[in-house]
């Protein structure tokens, strides 16, 4: 009879590590800027996200993310301004579907709607610089012109291949190629710009992994205990940072944009 309990206890004990270490699933959604204000070093085109096409497209982007069944859904909104989203969320869905082409509408929005939530998660932190200007001036400065010619073929192809695959890609197809982003431009040449007692190309590097650890705490710090799933959608660069962070995080197992639609 002690056999039997003691072997009870040990299952139970078992059952209970085994739920305390199990992953929470993270959908990471890289995207691009539906409305594209602009403000990216590298100038693309915008894809215009209201045809017919593609509004067919996000139904069934969006009904794939419903059947993942994300318990929480975060977005690239300043975190400080969670009450504003609230409002927005509130508003009539089929008005902002039909006028509204920003991605946290068209994707994040009309999942969390068809999943009944709530609320949308801000989780976007804006306090740091991107100095770029003076990361190309500094490059000037030390006579780094093989990295500056390196840094201008990786702009060009970049405005160059997304321009190309905007006019032949269906919406999906160019969700899915965004999906694969790197941060090897940081590290590879950002990241060297300048004298060696200039620090300007790591400080811009520093400054844009602080941006996503805040982001990335904050994600950590709003995912409770009894979510399952969440999903988080975020330009493609974020993503990409994102994807290191969670390879070090034993709290959650990543889920690939092509698995979810498949």
């Amino acid at each position: 009879m002690k056999k039997i309990a003691l072997l009870l206890i040990f299952t139970i004990a078992l059952t209970t590590v085994s739920a305390q270490t199990k992953k929470k699933q993270i959908l990471l959604f890289g995207s691009f800027h539906f409305e594209n204000p602009g403000l990216d070093v590298a100038k693309v085109n915008t894809f215009n996200v209201m045809t017919d096409k593609s509004q067919e497209e996000l139904e069934n982007i969006t009904d794939k993310v419903k059947k993942f069944g994300p318990d929480k859904i975060f977005v690239e909104w300043n975190y400080k301004k969670q009450a504003k989203l609230d409002q927005f969320y509130a508003k009539n869905t089929d008005s902002l579907l039909t006028n509204d082409s920003d991605e946290i509408v068209q994707l994040a929005l009309r999942s969390a709607k068809k999943l009944n939530h709530k609320k949308l998660y801000a989780i976007d932190y804006n306090g740091t610089d991107f100095p770029y200007d003076s990361l190309v001036k500094e490059m000037k400065t030390a006579n780094q012109f093989d990295l500056i010619k390196k840094n201008e073929e990786i702009m060009k192809h970049h405005e160059t291949d997304f321009n190309t695959k905007i006019a032949k890609y269906s919406l999906t197809q160019l969700l899915l190629d965004v999906n694969k982003q790197d941060i090897n431009w940081y590290l590879g040449t950002a990241n060297k710009a300048g004298k060696t007692d200039n620090f300007v190309g790591a400080y811009l590097v520093s400054e844009w992994y602080r941006r996503n650890l805040y982001t990335y705490s904050l994600i950590q710090k709003l995912t409770e205990s009894k979510d399952d799933k969440i999903m988080v959608l975020l330009g493609a660069g974020h993503t990409a940072m994102l994807r290191e962070f969670i390879a070090h995080d034993p709290t959650f197992e990543l889920i690939e944009l092509s698995t979810v639609l498949k």
